[in-house]
């Protein structure tokens, strides 16, 4: 593995231990009606998050810890800012997904990759729809 397919790797964890800090704000103000979505999403962070570390201490890198905590880039008061920040975090996850699958240079960092930047796409998706948001889907997810 590559040291800047390594370093691609650490940037999508760090956006996972993002989004998973971030998934608990949204949770926080999120109503009924989205709270298993919320959980949904939040378990495929997880899930994402510990199979990125899994994959960079198996190829002999480092997995580095989760920040203490992370600034959020939208004030969360409310289910609409909740929503907000939903999108916010699973546009930043398509970006550091989409870097991963162009910088990998094995074949299970690319599909593991191209996993995780569907994933994000889909999630997006539905955050924008819910936001209102017209296309709720992009072209090229991940584009910054």
């Amino acid at each position: 593995m590559s040291g800047a397919e390594q370093q691609a790797l650490r940037d999508a964890l760090d956006a996972e231990y993002a989004a998973v800090y971030a998934y608990g704000l949204i949770a926080a103000h999120t109503g009924p009606d989205r709270r298993r979505t919320v959980n949904e999403h939040t378990a495929g962070h997880r899930a994402r998050r510990d199979a990125t570390a899994d994959l960079l201490t198996a190829a002999g890198g480092d997995a580095p810890p989760a920040d203490p905590a992370y600034t959020v880039p939208v004030e969360v008061t409310d289910p609409a800012s909740a929503a907000q920040l939903a999108v916010v975090v699973e546009t930043d996850s398509a970006v550091a997904w989409r870097a991963v699958v162009e910088r990998a240079t094995t074949a299970n960092t690319r599909r593991t990759a191209v996993e995780a930047l569907t994933e994000s796409a889909g999630r997006r998706a539905v955050w924008q729809a819910a936001t209102g948001i017209a296309p709720a889907t992009v072209a090229f997810p991940g584009r910054p």
